[in-house]
């Protein structure tokens, strides 16, 4: 009996209904009971729904501390799953009123179906470049690699080669430009490839060299949050790479595509300098 009453309060506190406890007790721990069984257990257990209802002060403090971290994106709907995982007994009208009094603005940003996004702050020219490669016809053997001013989405360079990954081939390309440009940006943002390497030791040298207090003149992290060249990748494949994909994709599914080596280097050999 200890047992079976523990399992419904686990199932109970989970935020399910009482034929979904009875479901789960049947299929899952084997324990076959009736409905009015099940109301006797909870009753005995003072567990309720619409009875007893917390203090909305508590439920309010609650609300809180959910709201300063990842609360603020969720509605009322997951916070009143959350009141009751936690314990509390509360309606998902006193929720939906606490809520819009606590969180107004994540309520009417919640109805206008917006997320708050973070805002990229850039104060000028040259401030920051933003690296990073593109790897939709590396299949293919044509890799592309590119790097664009975070102020002013001016592309810095955009190369296609055989490789991506090599770091001496990617800090050519950012040589070059620094020698074209007769300087080195504040900051570039990379991700965490090895083919960034050398581009990285060059970067903080010529910064250094120029400023021994600077610091943070090259920001590593996830492609992802590389947001500058990620939304130019895709104005590429809506305007240009897609066209590629669709042709090889073609020669592929026609069997004259094996991806093998000497396949890539045809490929090289008739459409890099066409791509680039």
């Amino acid at each position: 009996i200890a047992n079976l009453q523990e399992l419904v309060k686990f199932y109970f506190m989970l935020g399910l209904r009482h034929g979904e406890i009875l479901m789960l007790l049947c299929t899952v721990d084997d324990v076959i009971i009736s409905i009015s069984t099940l109301r006797r257990i909870l009753e005995k257990m003072g567990l309720h729904r619409r009875k007893n209802h917390s203090d909305p002060l508590d439920v309010a403090a609650f609300f809180i501390d959910q709201l300063e971290s990842y609360g603020s994106l969720h509605g009322y709907k997951f916070h009143h799953f959350k009141c009751i995982q936690h314990g509390y007994v509360v309606s998902q009208t006193t929720v939906r009123h606490l809520l819009k009094f606590l969180d107004p603005s994540g309520v009417e940003r919640r109805r206008r179906r917006r997320l708050m996004r973070r805002v990229y702050l850039n104060p000028g020219p040259n401030f920051m470049w933003h690296v990073d490669s593109y790897d939709k016809l590396k299949p293919f053997g044509i890799c592309i690699n590119g790097a664009i001013d975070g102020f002013s989405r001016q592309m810095i360079w955009l190369h296609a080669f055989s490789t991506s990954s090599d770091s001496k081939v990617i800090a050519g390309y950012f040589i070059a430009e620094v020698e074209r440009r007769m300087g080195t940006p504040a900051r570039i943002c990379a991700d965490f490839g090895t083919e960034n390497v050398t581009m990285a030791e060059m970067q903080r040298f010529l910064r250094w060299s120029a400023d021994p207090s600077a610091t943070n003149c090259f920001i590593s992290g996830s492609s992802n949050h590389n947001q500058r060249i990620e939304s130019w990748w895709g104005f590429l494949r809506t305007h240009h790479a897609q066209f590629w994909m669709n042709r090889f994709h073609d020669l592929k599914e026609n069997g004259y595509f094996s991806g093998d080596f000497l396949d890539k280097q045809l490929v090289l050999f008739t459409c890099l300098k066409i791509v680039e």
